[in-house]
Protein backbone atom coordinates (compact mmCIF):
# COMPACT_ATOMS: atom_id res chain seq x y z
CA UNK A 1 0.00 0.00 0.00
CA UNK A 2 2.94 2.32 0.57
CA UNK A 3 3.32 2.67 -3.21
CA UNK A 4 -0.03 4.52 -3.30
CA UNK A 5 1.38 7.45 -1.36
CA UNK A 6 1.63 10.51 -3.62
CA UNK A 7 4.06 13.11 -2.29
CA UNK A 8 3.66 15.39 -5.29
CA UNK A 9 -0.05 15.80 -4.65
CA UNK A 10 0.66 16.54 -0.99
CA UNK A 11 3.29 19.27 -1.36
CA UNK A 12 2.03 22.84 -1.72
CA UNK A 13 1.92 23.92 -5.40
CA UNK A 14 4.12 26.98 -4.76
CA UNK A 15 6.79 24.74 -3.17
CA UNK A 16 6.64 22.29 -6.07
CA UNK A 17 7.19 25.19 -8.45
CA UNK A 18 9.90 26.80 -6.32
CA UNK A 19 13.24 27.38 -7.99
CA UNK A 20 15.56 27.23 -4.97
CA UNK A 21 18.09 29.95 -4.32
CA UNK A 22 21.47 28.87 -5.64
CA UNK A 23 24.30 30.07 -3.44
CA UNK A 24 27.98 30.42 -4.31
CA UNK A 25 29.08 27.31 -2.43
CA UNK A 26 26.69 25.14 -4.44
CA UNK A 27 29.07 25.62 -7.37
CA UNK A 28 32.64 25.81 -6.03
CA UNK A 29 34.18 25.57 -2.56
CA UNK A 30 37.94 25.77 -3.23
CA UNK A 31 40.39 27.98 -5.04
CA UNK A 32 40.66 31.75 -4.94
CA UNK A 33 37.10 32.44 -3.85
CA UNK A 34 35.96 35.81 -5.14
CA UNK A 35 32.37 34.85 -5.88
CA UNK A 36 30.35 35.32 -2.66
CA UNK A 37 31.22 38.84 -1.47
CA UNK A 38 32.89 37.45 1.64
CA UNK A 39 35.52 39.41 3.58
CA UNK A 40 38.75 38.27 1.93
CA UNK A 41 40.89 39.62 4.78
CA UNK A 42 39.43 37.24 7.34
CA UNK A 43 37.15 37.45 10.36
CA UNK A 44 37.13 40.64 12.43
CA UNK A 45 37.42 39.14 15.93
CA UNK A 46 39.51 39.78 19.06
CA UNK A 47 43.05 38.44 18.93
CA UNK A 48 42.20 35.62 21.34
CA UNK A 49 39.77 34.20 18.77
CA UNK A 50 41.75 35.00 15.63
CA UNK A 51 43.50 31.62 15.27
CA UNK A 52 40.29 29.67 15.75
CA UNK A 53 38.42 31.90 13.31
CA UNK A 54 41.17 31.44 10.71
CA UNK A 55 41.33 27.67 11.21
CA UNK A 56 37.58 27.40 10.69
CA UNK A 57 37.56 29.87 7.77
CA UNK A 58 34.80 31.79 9.47
CA UNK A 59 35.01 34.54 6.86
CA UNK A 60 33.68 31.99 4.34
CA UNK A 61 30.13 30.76 4.01
CA UNK A 62 29.65 27.17 5.25
CA UNK A 63 28.77 24.11 3.22
CA UNK A 64 25.06 24.59 2.36
CA UNK A 65 24.34 20.90 2.90
CA UNK A 66 27.03 19.96 5.47
CA UNK A 67 27.70 16.68 3.70
CA UNK A 68 30.46 15.55 6.10
CA UNK A 69 28.10 15.73 9.07
CA UNK A 70 25.46 13.80 7.14
CA UNK A 71 27.97 11.09 6.25
CA UNK A 72 28.60 10.49 9.95
CA UNK A 73 24.89 10.46 10.76
CA UNK A 74 24.17 7.99 7.95
CA UNK A 75 26.63 5.55 9.53
CA UNK A 76 25.24 6.08 13.01
CA UNK A 77 21.58 5.59 12.07
CA UNK A 78 22.01 2.85 9.48
CA UNK A 79 20.82 4.82 6.45
CA UNK A 80 21.80 4.10 2.86
CA UNK A 81 22.99 7.58 1.83
CA UNK A 82 23.19 11.24 2.78
CA UNK A 83 20.20 12.31 0.69
CA UNK A 84 17.99 10.74 3.36
CA UNK A 85 19.10 13.39 5.88
CA UNK A 86 18.14 17.04 6.36
CA UNK A 87 19.98 19.20 8.90
CA UNK A 88 18.14 21.99 10.67
CA UNK A 89 18.66 24.59 13.36
CA UNK A 90 17.37 22.21 16.00
CA UNK A 91 14.40 19.93 15.36
CA UNK A 92 12.22 23.04 15.54
CA UNK A 93 13.41 24.23 12.12
CA UNK A 94 12.64 20.79 10.67
CA UNK A 95 9.13 20.92 12.16
CA UNK A 96 8.58 24.40 10.76
CA UNK A 97 9.81 23.44 7.29
CA UNK A 98 7.56 20.39 7.13
CA UNK A 99 4.55 22.54 7.95
CA UNK A 100 5.57 25.18 5.39
CA UNK A 101 6.29 22.64 2.64
CA UNK A 102 3.10 20.62 3.08
CA UNK A 103 0.35 22.77 4.66
CA UNK A 104 -1.48 25.57 2.87
CA UNK A 105 -2.04 28.44 5.36
CA UNK A 106 -5.65 28.98 6.33
CA UNK A 107 -6.65 25.68 4.76
CA UNK A 108 -4.67 22.64 5.91
CA UNK A 109 -4.21 21.11 9.37
CA UNK A 110 -1.89 18.98 11.47
CA UNK A 111 -2.85 16.33 14.02
CA UNK A 112 -1.18 16.12 17.43
CA UNK A 113 -1.64 13.78 20.38
CA UNK A 114 -1.73 15.59 23.75
CA UNK A 115 0.11 15.59 26.03
CA UNK A 116 2.95 16.25 23.61
CA UNK A 117 5.73 18.64 22.61
CA UNK A 118 4.36 22.16 22.47
CA UNK A 119 6.19 23.38 19.37
CA UNK A 120 3.99 21.36 17.00
CA UNK A 121 1.01 23.49 17.91
CA UNK A 122 3.00 26.73 18.09
CA UNK A 123 4.47 26.15 14.64
CA UNK A 124 1.03 25.45 13.21
CA UNK A 125 -0.35 28.66 14.67
CA UNK A 126 2.57 30.73 13.38
CA UNK A 127 1.93 29.32 9.89
CA UNK A 128 -1.87 29.78 10.11
CA UNK A 129 -2.41 26.02 10.02
CA UNK A 130 -5.19 24.29 11.96
CA UNK A 131 -4.56 21.82 14.79
CA UNK A 132 -6.62 18.68 15.42
CA UNK A 133 -6.07 16.99 18.78
CA UNK A 134 -6.51 13.27 19.44
CA UNK A 135 -5.28 12.66 23.00
CA UNK A 136 -3.07 9.77 23.98
CA UNK A 137 -4.67 6.95 25.91
CA UNK A 138 -4.54 7.83 29.60
CA UNK A 139 -7.57 6.05 31.09
CA UNK A 140 -6.11 2.54 30.83
CA UNK A 141 -6.66 1.08 34.29
CA UNK A 142 -7.34 -2.34 32.83
CA UNK A 143 -4.57 -2.09 30.24
CA UNK A 144 -1.48 -0.42 31.79
CA UNK A 145 0.69 -1.38 28.80
CA UNK A 146 -1.17 1.22 26.74
CA UNK A 147 -0.74 4.23 29.04
CA UNK A 148 0.32 7.23 26.94
CA UNK A 149 0.05 5.24 23.72
CA UNK A 150 -1.62 6.34 20.49
CA UNK A 151 -5.36 6.02 20.04
CA UNK A 152 -4.89 4.81 16.48
CA UNK A 153 -8.58 4.17 15.66
CA UNK A 154 -9.50 7.69 16.76
CA UNK A 155 -6.57 9.20 14.85
CA UNK A 156 -7.49 7.40 11.63
CA UNK A 157 -11.14 8.32 12.09
CA UNK A 158 -10.10 11.97 12.38
CA UNK A 159 -7.88 11.89 9.28
CA UNK A 160 -10.51 10.02 7.25
CA UNK A 161 -13.16 12.55 8.21
CA UNK A 162 -10.93 15.58 7.54
CA UNK A 163 -8.72 15.37 4.42
CA UNK A 164 -7.26 18.78 5.34
CA UNK A 165 -5.06 16.98 7.90
CA UNK A 166 -1.73 16.63 6.10
CA UNK A 167 0.76 15.93 8.91
CA UNK A 168 0.50 13.71 12.00
CA UNK A 169 3.07 14.40 14.73
CA UNK A 170 4.01 11.52 17.04
CA UNK A 171 6.50 12.12 19.86
CA UNK A 172 8.35 8.90 20.75
CA UNK A 173 9.55 8.78 23.49
CA UNK A 174 6.95 11.35 24.38
CA UNK A 175 7.49 14.73 25.98
CA UNK A 176 6.26 15.06 28.72
CA UNK A 177 5.21 11.39 28.92
CA UNK A 178 8.66 9.79 28.60
CA UNK A 179 6.98 6.85 26.89
CA UNK A 180 8.11 5.04 23.73
CA UNK A 181 5.26 4.63 21.25
CA UNK A 182 4.58 1.07 20.11
CA UNK A 183 6.08 0.64 16.59
CA UNK A 184 3.02 -1.33 15.45
CA UNK A 185 0.87 1.74 16.10
CA UNK A 186 3.10 3.88 13.88
CA UNK A 187 3.07 1.20 11.20
CA UNK A 188 -0.73 1.19 11.26
CA UNK A 189 -0.78 4.93 10.59
CA UNK A 190 1.73 4.55 7.76
CA UNK A 191 -0.12 1.73 6.01
CA UNK A 192 -3.73 2.91 6.36
CA UNK A 193 -3.64 4.97 3.18
CA UNK A 194 -7.37 4.59 2.70
CA UNK A 195 -7.78 6.75 5.82
CA UNK A 196 -4.69 8.97 5.77
CA UNK A 197 -2.58 9.97 2.77
CA UNK A 198 -0.43 12.51 4.56
CA UNK A 199 2.92 12.26 6.32
CA UNK A 200 3.59 10.72 9.72
CA UNK A 201 6.31 12.59 11.61
CA UNK A 202 7.92 10.62 14.46
CA UNK A 203 9.94 12.83 16.79
CA UNK A 204 12.74 10.75 18.36
CA UNK A 205 14.55 13.45 20.35
CA UNK A 206 15.07 11.06 23.29
CA UNK A 207 15.53 7.79 21.38
CA UNK A 208 19.09 7.14 22.60
CA UNK A 209 17.82 6.79 26.17
CA UNK A 210 15.76 3.75 25.18
CA UNK A 211 17.61 0.44 25.71
CA UNK A 212 18.37 -1.31 22.44
CA UNK A 213 18.03 0.12 18.95
CA UNK A 214 14.38 1.21 18.89
CA UNK A 215 14.69 4.02 16.36
CA UNK A 216 12.40 3.96 13.34
CA UNK A 217 14.95 5.88 11.24
CA UNK A 218 15.67 2.89 9.00
CA UNK A 219 11.94 2.60 8.21
CA UNK A 220 12.19 5.59 5.87
CA UNK A 221 13.59 3.31 3.19
CA UNK A 222 10.29 1.37 3.26
CA UNK A 223 7.75 4.11 3.89
CA UNK A 224 7.72 7.22 1.68
CA UNK A 225 5.20 8.86 4.03
CA UNK A 226 7.46 8.74 7.12
CA UNK A 227 9.71 11.47 8.51
CA UNK A 228 11.81 10.81 11.62
CA UNK A 229 13.14 13.71 13.67
CA UNK A 230 16.25 13.48 15.85
CA UNK A 231 18.54 15.98 17.58
CA UNK A 232 22.03 16.48 18.95
CA UNK A 233 20.57 18.28 21.99
CA UNK A 234 19.74 15.38 24.30
CA UNK A 235 21.95 12.27 24.30
CA UNK A 236 24.89 14.18 22.80
CA UNK A 237 24.49 17.04 25.29
CA UNK A 238 24.82 19.65 22.53
CA UNK A 239 21.69 21.76 22.96
CA UNK A 240 23.80 24.89 22.51
CA UNK A 241 24.84 24.15 18.93
CA UNK A 242 21.20 23.85 17.75
CA UNK A 243 21.45 20.91 15.38
CA UNK A 244 18.48 18.74 14.54
CA UNK A 245 17.82 16.37 11.69
CA UNK A 246 14.98 15.10 9.59
CA UNK A 247 15.27 11.61 8.13
CA UNK A 248 13.08 10.70 5.17
CA UNK A 249 13.12 9.56 1.58
CA UNK A 250 15.14 11.81 -0.76
CA UNK A 251 12.10 13.40 -2.39
CA UNK A 252 10.94 14.90 0.92
CA UNK A 253 14.49 15.94 1.83
CA UNK A 254 14.86 17.73 -1.51
CA UNK A 255 11.75 19.83 -0.95
CA UNK A 256 13.08 20.81 2.47
CA UNK A 257 16.49 21.71 1.04
CA UNK A 258 14.78 23.81 -1.64
CA UNK A 259 12.87 25.74 1.02
CA UNK A 260 15.45 26.26 3.78
CA UNK A 261 17.72 29.26 4.20
CA UNK A 262 20.90 28.83 2.08
CA UNK A 263 23.42 28.47 4.94
CA UNK A 264 21.28 27.36 7.88
CA UNK A 265 23.99 25.31 9.65
CA UNK A 266 27.03 27.30 10.76
CA UNK A 267 30.63 26.17 10.45
CA UNK A 268 31.21 26.07 14.27
CA UNK A 269 28.06 23.95 14.68
CA UNK A 270 29.21 21.51 12.03
CA UNK A 271 32.71 21.29 13.50
CA UNK A 272 31.39 20.41 16.97
CA UNK A 273 28.94 17.91 15.50
CA UNK A 274 31.71 16.14 13.57
CA UNK A 275 33.76 15.81 16.75
CA UNK A 276 30.76 14.39 18.62
CA UNK A 277 30.08 11.88 15.85
CA UNK A 278 33.59 10.44 15.65
CA UNK A 279 34.52 7.22 17.43
CA UNK A 280 35.61 8.89 20.65
CA UNK A 281 32.60 11.22 20.68
CA UNK A 282 30.13 8.37 20.24
CA UNK A 283 31.79 6.39 23.02
CA UNK A 284 31.50 9.39 25.33
CA UNK A 285 27.83 9.87 24.40
CA UNK A 286 27.01 6.25 25.18
CA UNK A 287 28.87 6.44 28.49
CA UNK A 288 26.89 9.50 29.51
CA UNK A 289 23.62 7.89 28.44
CA UNK A 290 24.43 4.87 30.62
CA UNK A 291 25.18 7.11 33.60
CA UNK A 292 21.98 9.12 33.13
CA UNK A 293 19.95 5.93 32.74
CA UNK A 294 21.33 4.64 36.05
CA UNK A 295 20.53 7.98 37.69
CA UNK A 296 17.04 7.84 36.20
CA UNK A 297 16.51 4.56 38.00
CA UNK A 298 17.75 6.14 41.22
CA UNK A 299 15.06 8.82 40.92
CA UNK A 300 12.42 6.24 40.03
CA UNK A 301 13.26 4.37 43.24
CA UNK A 302 13.60 7.41 45.50
CA UNK A 303 10.81 9.77 44.45
CA UNK A 304 7.87 7.50 45.42
CA UNK A 305 9.33 7.26 48.93
CA UNK A 306 8.87 11.00 49.50
CA UNK A 307 5.69 11.87 51.44
CA UNK A 308 3.45 13.74 49.04
CA UNK A 309 4.71 12.15 45.82
CA UNK A 310 2.20 9.93 44.06
CA UNK A 311 2.60 7.90 40.89
CA UNK A 312 5.52 8.02 38.48
CA UNK A 313 3.88 8.28 35.06
CA UNK A 314 4.85 6.67 31.77
CA UNK A 315 7.46 4.06 30.96
CA UNK A 316 10.45 6.35 31.57
CA UNK A 317 12.24 5.97 28.26
CA UNK A 318 13.81 9.46 28.24
CA UNK A 319 16.22 11.52 30.35
CA UNK A 320 13.48 12.74 32.67
CA UNK A 321 10.77 11.41 34.97
CA UNK A 322 7.24 12.68 35.55
CA UNK A 323 5.80 12.37 39.05
CA UNK A 324 2.49 13.34 40.59
CA UNK A 325 2.30 15.59 43.63
CA UNK A 326 -0.68 14.55 45.76
CA UNK A 327 -2.73 16.07 48.56
CA UNK A 328 -3.55 14.57 51.97
CA UNK A 329 -6.15 12.28 50.39
CA UNK A 330 -3.68 10.92 47.83
CA UNK A 331 -5.31 12.75 44.92
CA UNK A 332 -3.15 14.67 42.40
CA UNK A 333 -2.92 18.34 43.41
CA UNK A 334 -2.18 21.01 40.83
CA UNK A 335 -2.01 23.71 43.47
CA UNK A 336 0.51 21.86 45.64
CA UNK A 337 2.62 20.88 42.62
CA UNK A 338 2.69 24.49 41.44
CA UNK A 339 3.64 25.78 44.89
CA UNK A 340 6.49 23.29 45.19
CA UNK A 341 7.75 24.04 41.69
CA UNK A 342 7.78 27.79 42.32
CA UNK A 343 9.30 27.55 45.82
CA UNK A 344 12.10 25.23 44.72
CA UNK A 345 12.98 27.51 41.79
CA UNK A 346 12.72 30.81 43.63
CA UNK A 347 13.97 29.90 47.11
CA UNK A 348 16.00 26.73 46.78
CA UNK A 349 17.82 27.11 43.48
CA UNK A 350 16.49 23.84 42.02
CA UNK A 351 14.40 24.19 38.86
CA UNK A 352 12.10 21.46 37.58
CA UNK A 353 9.15 21.87 35.16
CA UNK A 354 5.50 22.18 36.16
CA UNK A 355 3.33 20.08 33.87
CA UNK A 356 0.26 19.78 36.08
CA UNK A 357 -2.17 21.40 33.65
CA UNK A 358 -1.45 19.09 30.72
CA UNK A 359 -3.84 16.37 29.65
CA UNK A 360 -3.22 13.19 31.61
CA UNK A 361 -0.56 14.85 33.80
CA UNK A 362 -2.72 16.29 36.58
CA UNK A 363 -0.56 17.70 39.37
CA UNK A 364 2.69 16.56 37.75
CA UNK A 365 6.26 17.78 37.82
CA UNK A 366 8.71 16.83 35.06
CA UNK A 367 12.20 16.34 36.45
CA UNK A 368 15.24 16.13 34.19
CA UNK A 369 17.75 13.51 35.31
CA UNK A 370 20.76 15.43 36.63
CA UNK A 371 24.26 14.49 37.69
CA UNK A 372 24.53 12.29 40.80
CA UNK A 373 25.20 15.38 42.92
CA UNK A 374 22.28 17.30 41.38
CA UNK A 375 19.90 14.41 41.91
CA UNK A 376 20.79 14.14 45.60
CA UNK A 377 20.24 17.88 46.02
CA UNK A 378 16.92 17.61 44.17
CA UNK A 379 15.67 14.88 46.50
CA UNK A 380 16.75 16.85 49.56
CA UNK A 381 15.14 20.11 48.41
CA UNK A 382 11.98 18.39 47.23
CA UNK A 383 11.60 16.68 50.61
CA UNK A 384 11.89 20.07 52.29
CA UNK A 385 9.41 21.70 49.91
CA UNK A 386 6.86 18.91 50.32
CA UNK A 387 7.02 19.42 54.07
CA UNK A 388 6.40 23.16 53.70
CA UNK A 389 3.31 22.79 51.49
CA UNK A 390 1.03 20.19 53.01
Amino acid sequence: MASEFDLTALVRPNIRALKPYRCARDDYSSGVLLDANENSLGAAVPEALAVEARDQSLNRYPDPLQVQVKEQLVQLRGLPQTDHVFLGVGSDEVIDLLVRVICVPGQDKILITPPTYGMYGVTAQVNDVGVVKVPLLVDTVNDPANVFQLNVPAMLAATAQDPAIKLVFVCSPGNPTGTLIHPDAVKKLLTSLDQFRGIVVVDEAYIDFVPGNKSLASWVTRFPNLVVLQTMSKSFGLAGIRLGLGIAQPAIIQYMNNTKAPYNISTPTARVALAALNKQGLADMRKKVATLSAQRQLLLDALPQLPGVGQILGTNDANFVVCQVVDATGAPSRNRALQIYQHMAQKMGVVVRYRGNEYGCDGCLRITVGSPEENQLLLQRMTEALALFQ
